[in-house]
């Protein structure tokens, strides 16, 4: 994986204090990572996560963040452990995501001025979302329509979709596919 553990723990930080807390959920959590690697591709070629995305039955995850994420809320002492807590709502299947510590400056100055700006519009349009608005936004998308169940993503699956402002060899180039 390409991100460092701060960058990943600033980014989780910034979802959480830009989200809606209800809606805050693994799930949602792993769709907004997939919204920001994608939009950032279809806007300026290139992902902010680097990581793998895989097709699942609830939509795209990042591999690597899915796993690190899932250890964390399992009790495994992980990067993220110091920043978040996730716990089990009892009577529904929601696994709330919630910080332990605030987004900070520090936290801010991780990100280029585009990740920045494609970080707040995700937050912005899929903040106040239920999982399952999230869910079904990414499956309108062409990296979900054009994979297969349990196979990864290709980042140039975005060029695919017509709000998407770069070539699909750019984001070959740029994405580090090539």
């Amino acid at each position: 994986m390409k991100i460092s553990n701060a960058k990943l723990e600033a980014l989780v930080l910034y979802f959480v204090s830009n989200t809606a807390k209800r809606h805050l959920g693994k799930t949602k959590l792993m769709k907004l990572f997939y919204f920001l690697d994608f939009r950032h591709v279809k806007k300026y070629a290139a992902p902010v996560t680097h990581d793998t995305y895989v097709k699942l039955d609830y939509g795209p995850i990042p591999s690597i963040i899915k796993n690190i994420v899932d250890d964390t809320a399992n009790g495994v002492k992980t990067s993220l452990a110091d920043v978040i807590s996730i716990r089990k709502v009892p009577g529904k299947r929601i696994e709330r995501v919630t910080a332990r510590r605030e987004f900070t400056d520090k936290d801010r100055k991780l990100f280029s001025p585009t990740e920045m700006e494609i970080l707040e519009n995700v937050c912005e349009e899929f903040g106040d979302k239920s999982t399952k608005a999230i869910k079904d936004a990414s499956h309108e998308e062409a990296p979900w329509k054009e994979s297969e169940l349990h196979a990864s993503i290709p980042y140039t699956l975005a060029a695919h979709d017509k709000d998407c402002e770069m070539e699909e060899k750019e984001i070959e180039f740029l994405s580090g596919l090539v």
